[in-house]
């Protein structure tokens, strides 16, 4: 079993940032394919980045490309999402997950962490 919880959201103005960070417990990341999903009131969960087990390749969703940055650190168990320039339209509830293969589809992932709220004002 992996335990995940995230941190770091939070309420900021358009063009600002945050750094998102998810810790794991209970195993070891460094076997996972890492991603992050949001999902905003009303919608379905979307997929955001992903990164495989070493880091050395990513990959972003189109929305957020050029934007957002996913890395980790495999000694502190830890994933990061960088979120720069960020719009109102990033509102959402930002969720970890761990899985055994990079895809953007949320079923192939096997733990969820709780999710942290980011709210973006316009």
């Amino acid at each position: 079993q992996v335990q995940l919880v995230e941190s770091g959201g939070g309420l900021v103005q358009a063009g600002g940032s945050l750094r998102l960070s998810c810790a794991a417990s209970g195993r070891t990341l460094r076997n996972y394919v890492m991603g992050w999903f949001r999902q905003a009131p009303g919608k379905e969960r979307e997929f955001v980045a992903a990164i495989n087990w070493s880091g050395g390749s990513t990959n972003n969703a189109d929305s957020v490309k050029g934007r957002f940055t996913i890395s980790r650190d495999n000694a502190k168990n830890t994933v990061y999402l960088q979120m720069n320039s960020l719009k109102p339209e990033d509102t959402a509830i930002y969720y970890c997950a761990a899985g055994t293969a990079m895809t953007g589809w949320a079923p192939t992932y096997d733990y969820w962490g709780q999710g942290t709220q980011v709210t973006v004002s316009s």
